[in-house]
């Protein structure tokens, strides 16, 4: 990963220029600008250089690795050692520090207030970070194909071990111990696996609840490779579908379908969100799609762009966005769809290779 390239564009990027010192502890942040991947850091960036704070726990670690920053171990809280290495690099120069208001608790704010308040004007720089990790470079496309076909391989475990009588916490424990045996670092989330009327829910817990002999199963699910997410969805039926169950699928996919289609550079994501919601209509099903039409995906599981209805953001090659629209209807069952799709230079690349056919277990 090219790190240093990274931060010159955030001190050169609109908000980072206003800025003399640029503060972040929020670690998906400090790893996506100089590599170091432990639970506790502070990055402190300027023109003339940048320290990475953190404690003794990760003295190795974090000089294995860490690029393109000078690496403190201190004995304290990783953002005040930074505001004070600030305080004491610049003297009585009257300073902007940027900070990540999004990231900061009030009481985080308040020490730094307590620690640079005299020489330093705090400016909240308004997501300036991940502006720039939206778009994934080479290497975090190599990495996100990876963990996109690893988390899909996770699907044929979930359709050996579904089946009438199983519960919805066995069936996602045998997905998930599946993932680490593959090499996955972490799942992306708690697996969602859902059956019967409780694919109504759209974010529903694995319970103790048995797959029924007939209905919808939904999961959702995605894991951590190399740093990276994956995200997917797939539903499917135990025993014959109804006409009504095999009309709300087809709606969804043809949904879902039209939202990959409109995918593309200089797009509005909120197009993308329009085109799944205009098949939905005129299904009459519509009301019953309740979430946004998708999210960007990288070293978080839910990172802009925010697909959704009237979002202005432009698509860009390289941006990594989920597209799984959905509908739930409360006591029947829902029906939900994703891949994960990367912008190209002239269109789009599904990075789930997963059939998307209804599946009759």
């Amino acid at each position: 990963m090219d790190y240093r390239t990274r931060q010159s564009r955030l001190l050169q990027s609109g908000e980072g220029s206003k800025c003399d010192v640029f503060l972040t502890s929020h670690l998906p942040n400090v790893r996506y600008l100089c590599g170091f991947t432990g639970s506790s850091a502070a990055l402190a960036l300027a023109p003339s250089g940048a320290v990475l704070f953190t404690d003794g726990r990760y003295t190795e670690q974090a000089r294995a690795e860490v690029v393109g920053a000078r690496v403190a171990i201190v004995r304290k809280s990783a953002l005040l050692a930074a505001a004070e290495w600030v305080r004491k690099r610049f003297g009585r120069k009257r300073l902007v520090v940027g900070i990540e208001g999004d990231h900061l608790t009030v009481a985080a704010r308040a020490l730094l207030m307590r620690t640079l308040a005299s020489r330093a004007r705090l400016r909240h720089t308004a997501g300036a970070v991940e502006r720039l990790r939206q778009v994934k470079d080479h290497e975090e496309l190599t990495r996100m194909r990876a963990a996109a076909k690893l988390g899909a391989s996770l699907f044929d475990v979930a359709l050996r071990k579904t089946r009438p009588g199983v519960t919805e916490v066995a069936v996602a424990a045998e997905m998930e111990y599946a993932a680490r045996r593959a090499g996955a670092e972490a799942m992306s989330f708690p697996t969602i696996v859902a059956a019967g009327p409780r694919t109504a829910l759209p974010h529903a817990h694995p319970t103790a609840g048995k797959v029924p002999r007939n209905g919808f199963v939904l999961f959702d699910f995605g894991v951590i490779l190399a740093g990276y997410c994956s995200d997917m969805t797939r539903t499917v039926c135990v025993g014959r579908p109804t006409a009504e169950a095999r009309r709300f699928y087809e709606a969804v996919l043809e949904a879902q379908l039209a939202a990959i289609a409109a995918v593309r550079p200089g797009v509005a994501v909120g197009e993308v969100d329009r085109a799944a919601r205009s098949v939905l209509r005129g299904a009459g099903l519509a009301r019953y799609f309740t979430h946004s039409t998708g999210h960007g995906v990288g070293l978080e599981i839910h990172e802009a762009p925010r697909v959704a209805a009237g979002q202005q953001e432009r698509l860009q090659p390289g941006m990594v966005i989920t597209v799984e629209p959905g509908v739930y209807l409360a006591n029947r069952g829902g029906v939900r769809i994703e891949d994960m799709v990367v912008v190209t230079g002239s269109g789009c690349e599904v990075l789930t290779s997963t059939s998307k056919e209804l599946i009759v277990l």
